[in-house]
Order: C-alpha cells, then structure tokens, then sequence
C-alpha cells in the first residue's frame, strides 16, 4: 500500500518513512503543503499523513482541497496541535483520524492499518491464491498452512502479486512499487527478490505459483 507523508520536520518525516517502509509499505514524503497537496491529488495514494503547520499552505487547507476535489482518499493528522478544538476541527474538515505529537509509532501504526481496513475503497484483508493465504493486515502469509517467514520487502513484493493476480507486473513498476525506485536495467535487484521469494513461496511446494514471463516480468497465478 501507498502512503503520502506530507511533513516539513525532516526528523519526523525520516522517522516516519523508515518505519513505514519497514513494515511493508511504499511511502512518499512531501515537506510543503502545495507540494503535499498536488501529490495527493495526482498520486494513487491509499492514506495520507499530514501535518498541520506546513510552508506555503497549511494542513488545513490542504485537507479542505482534497475533499474538495472528490477525493476520498483517508486522511490522518499527525500534530503538535492538542486542543481540543483543533481535534475537532480537523475532524469536522473531513480528516479520519487525529494523534498528537509526540507519539508512539506502535499506536501510529495501529492507527493507520485500523483506517486502511475501513477505507472506502478497502481491499479484502486476506488474499488467497491455491493455497496460499495472504493476511495484508497482520502481514503475515501461509501456503499450505505452513508459516512463511518473510522479510517485510519480501511481504510487500508477494502482497503487490497477489493484489494483481494474473496480471503481468514489469520489473520497472514492481521496482517503483516495492522499493520506491526507478529500475536501472543494468540492476538485478528484482530479479534476485523474486528468486529469494521463490525460494519460501514454491521451492518447498509442488504446484508453483510466481511465474517468469519472458522479457516482460512477473506474475503470480495458479496454473
């Protein structure tokens, strides 16, 4: 899943991005308001993160904006702002939900997965292909009922298949999408992701699930 994190505090943004991506998702940062605000209504994202005192244009407004653009996409405020009335009136603007700084990243994160289960445009929490079960929320995976242990970018590269099953994913978007990075040819970053992630999602079972498509990329089907 992608997450916006529009935040002009270097250190918050770093801390916030670092354990994002450690738990799987892909996260983008932006560190002024207009900034935050075009990426928000051009990106795909599935969650913004926003603070309220930002250069150029204020959290508020930029929440005002994207409502009134029609976008649904959830909104969490992340703010040194603890009033009471600032509480509400991020609310009544439309945000879905509201933690102060400072803040434990445990409750963060709790915070950010309850939203994206409720989310408008909320996608099943447990995928299953054969017999492999894909648990998005706990990121946790089984095939067979067998535990699979795997690294969080492991977890976010199967999650990203199995959320397009059948379909054919290039090595450029799943570079993107995964590692936040535009693919270099002469890398072989993807190729070796897919060959560990084989190694604990087919190699021990008989019916393999992520197959190669020459020259294009990668897909995870039952075939």
């Amino acid at each position: 899943m992608h997450i916006l994190i529009v935040e002009d505090e270097k250190k918050t943004a770093d801390y916030l991005r670092k354990g994002l991506s450690e738990n799987g998702f892909v996260v983008d940062v932006a560190v002024q308001g207009e900034d935050g605000l075009h990426l928000a209504l051009v990106g795909n994202y599935d969650l913004v993160i926003l603070d309220v005192m930002l250069p150029e244009r204020d959290g508020w407004s930029v929440l005002v904006e994207i409502r009134r653009r029609g976008k649904p996409t959830p909104v969490l405020f992340l703010t040194a702002r603890d009033s009471i009335p600032d509480r509400v009136k991020g609310l009544e603007l439309g945000a879905d939900d509201y933690l102060v700084k400072p803040f434990a990243f445990s409750e963060l994160l709790a915070r950010v997965r309850s939203i994206l289960r409720r989310g408008p445009a909320r996608q099943p929490e447990i995928l299953c292909i054969a017999d492999l079960e894909i648990d998005l929320m706990r990121h946790k995976a089984t095939r067979g009922g067998q535990y699979l242990d795997l690294t969080p970018k492991e977890f976010a590269l199967l999650s990203l298949l199995a959320r397009r099953t059948g379909e054919v994913l290039s090595r450029t978007l799943i570079a993107e999408q995964v590692w936040d990075m535009n693919f270099d040819s002469d890398s072989n970053v993807v190729d070796v992701a897919v060959r560990r992630l084989r190694g604990k999602v087919d190699d021990p079972f008989p019916k393999k699930l992520v197959h190669t498509v020459r020259g294009v990329g990668y897909v995870l089907e039952e075939r």
